[in-house]
């Protein structure tokens, strides 16, 4: 595993239990006035007088099937780009055909968390032919993640404890323990990962990439970003437009509002992921034979069903438990598919309201999805701009769990785990923030940038991808109809866009859309339909490992 270089000081700790605790939640239920003293310290690296960090240099060796991988030294703080350096895994497959080949291929996966080197190897023979012949395909584990210097917040058992007593339907006094459990979380990161914690954020993952960039011998960017890599791609072209040569961004971020409005970004992610989920119960109450569950009223069944596995968890074949809250985070990544899993889904909870452990619902996260987890809440806590207050955190986090009834209860109150669950560990946030990026994203001066938004995408919600086509300067917006997760490997429409703009540099038409949603199968399927991942049945259970499908 590759780490950082520097020679470790033990962190500063921020004491935030016993009576410190205490003050934190009479803080949020109004007998105090804030939360934290601690304030964050946002620096710019590089004045004009500093010398540029050193290229890489990358000594590729064979790493099987075919592809080479390398590591490469970058800063570990651009404020000092002749200091200390953290090492980035990075991995490749040289263009299938040399002849057509235009370059080099970046492909960077969502989460935070998800390995770039894990995400072109598992979706390598997936890609379409054209874009194998025509770039090295280029992948890499960002700062803090995977085999780069990974962070380590709660270790596996306390991590387990924390999913295994959060709820499904939480009860009255869940705020106070919500914020208790993330000054642990975050007392956690600083014992086990403080001399890293400020150095994650999206600004220095953008200068790594440039860095990577000229090591490549590439004089400009061609890259395919989605989820929170089409975040990565916005913050590159808004630093260095004049070297983007195509970006691809898929399941778009608002740029603004994820960094300097987070509040308002949490809220918007709340409501897509209920309103996926109220559309999917409507279906199950359309067609009771395909879905199977609900008996006429799916939206009181799955109500029952959280209330239910609270009171009585189901025991699991590793000797833990799964209850309304492990139903909650199972749902919140798998409906991502879109609606070729909602037959899948239909009889995991029906299988769940049998009490059937075999249902991928029940599975609890594992330390598999733990590795993932802790990055995600980290970069995030670095990227917004969090008030340090706990009355606004409290009415947000309420406010949140009233309007999105199905799963946000759970989410609003459970541990820090995914993007819905990090206010409560931002707003406490105890290190500095020196490579975080807030705008501006308009990207002046760029090459045209493909923007792709989803319709029904619970996780990264349309508006988004409307907002950043609007704040770049240049960019056009690619709309899929459909429900799910991003476009790209789910409609073939799409995947062809973003391939003749990726090789060929043809913009689709302004307003174009792609309507080829793959539609739910009449029973549940036992391998992956043409065009979509369905994760769950190919690999067991989705432990937000990123894959593409194949539309070819």
């Amino acid at each position: 595993m590759t780490t950082y270089h520097h020679t470790p000081r033990r962190p500063r700790r921020l004491r935030l239990v016993g009576a410190a605790v205490t003050a934190l939640v009479l803080a949020a239920t109004g007998t105090a006035t804030q939360a934290m003293a601690a304030q964050d310290t946002v620096r710019k690296p590089q004045s004009a007088k500093t010398p540029p960090p050193p290229v890489p240099t990358l000594t590729w060796s064979d790493c099987q099937g075919g592809f080479e991988c390398a590591n490469a030294d970058v800063p570990l703080d651009y404020r000092e780009p002749q200091g200390r350096t953290i090492t980035l895994a990075v991995v490749r497959k040289n263009a299938a055909d040399p002849a057509k080949r235009k370059g080099t291929l970046f492909m960077q996966p969502g989460g935070p968390g998800n390995s770039g080197v894990d995400f072109v190897r598992n979706n390598y023979e997936n890609l379409p032919a054209a874009l194998r012949d025509s770039f090295d395909v280029f992948g890499y584990d960002v700062r803090g993640v995977g085999r780069s210097a990974a962070l380590t917040c709660f270790d596996d058992a306390r991590y387990t404890k924390a999913v295994t007593d959060a709820k499904g339907v939480p009860g009255s006094d869940a705020f106070g323990a919500a914020v208790r459990e993330a000054a642990e979380f975050n007392q956690a990161c600083l014992d086990n990962s403080g001399q890293l914690l400020p150095y994650v954020g999206t600004e220095y993952v953008a200068r790594d990439i440039d860095l990577l960039r000229q090591a490549l011998g590439e004089e400009q960017l061609t890259y395919y970003g989605r989820s929170f890599g089409s975040y990565i791609g916005t913050v590159y072209a808004a630093m260095f437009p004049k070297r983007v040569r195509a970006l691809s961004l898929d399941g778009a971020y608002d740029p603004y509002k994820y960094a300097n409005r987070p509040y308002d970004y949490d809220r918007a992610q709340y409501l897509a992921l209920d309103g996926t989920m109220s559309r999917f119960l409507d279906w199950c109450a359309a067609d009771q034979v395909t879905c199977g569950f609900g008996d006429g009223d799916p939206h009181g069944a799955f109500e029952k069903l959280k209330s239910d596995l609270d009171a009585r968890p189901v025991p699991t074949a590793n000797g833990g438990q799964a209850n309304g809250y492990t139903l909650v985070y199972r749902l919140m990544f798998n409906i991502n598919e879109g609606k070729v899993i909602w037959p899948s889904l239909g009889a995991a909870l029906k299988k769940a309201q049998l009490r059937d452990n075999t249902s991928f619902l029940l599975r609890p996260p594992s330390p598999a999805s733990y590795d993932f987890l802790g990055p995600n809440v980290v970069v995030e806590c670095v990227d917004k701009d969090y008030q340090k207050s706990l009355r606004k955190l409290q009415r947000n986090v309420t406010a949140n769990a009233k309007d999105a009834p199905l799963l946000g209860p759970a989410m609003a109150y459970g541990p820090p785990t995914y993007d819905h669950q990090h206010a409560t560990a931002c707003v406490q946030w105890p290190a500095e923030k020196v490579s975080r990026y807030d705008g501006s994203y308009r990207a002046r001066g760029s090459a045209p940038i493909l923007v792709i938004g989803t319709t029904g995408d619970p996780d990264t919600p349309y508006r988004d991808a409307v907002a950043l086509s609007r704040q770049l300067d240049n960019a056009s917006l690619l709309t899929f109809q459909a429900e799910g997760h991003t476009a790209f490997g789910r409609s073939a429409c799409a995947t062809d866009a973003v391939v003749g703009y990726l090789v060929d540099l043809k913009v689709p038409a302004a307003g174009t859309t792609c309507a080829d949603e793959t539609q739910p199968p009449s029973t549940t399927p036992k391998t992956a339909p043409p065009g979509t991942t369905l994760g769950e049945l190919r690999n067991g259970v989705n432990e937000r490992v990123e894959r593409i499908g194949d539309v070819s």
